[in-house]
């Protein structure tokens, strides 16, 4: 008997995505806290990138804002106004997100 495969036989390998998780056989299985844990920071770490993505879009909504402000006659006076108000209000209130976040 030859150790090496027939020549028709395919190996057994597969292409995993580089991102893919491997778990180590040598390491002992997560206890229930250690788990709780991990979740708990994996949690965090999803809302501070949601809060992050807030952020971003409340600036993109004061740029937004502020050129309806300045738009002229084209828009109603009151959504001018209310625009402005938004334009002026919301960088405050993503300074406060980021103040908020950086505490974490």
């Amino acid at each position: 008997m030859s150790d090496t495969p027939p020549a028709n036989s395919k190996a057994a390998l597969r292409i995993v995505p580089g991102e893919a998780e491997i778990y180590d056989l040598m390491r002992q299985p997560e206890t229930t806290s250690e788990r709780v844990k991990r979740l708990q920071q994996e949690a965090r770490a999803l809302a501070v990138e949601q809060v992050e993505a807030l952020e971003v879009l409340l600036m993109q909504a004061s740029q937004l804002a502020r050129e309806i402000a300045e738009g002229g006659d084209a828009y109603p006076v009151g959504a001018r106004e209310l625009a402005g108000r938004m334009a002026s209000d919301l960088p405050t209130k993503v300074e406060t997100l980021k103040a908020i976040v950086s505490r974490v």
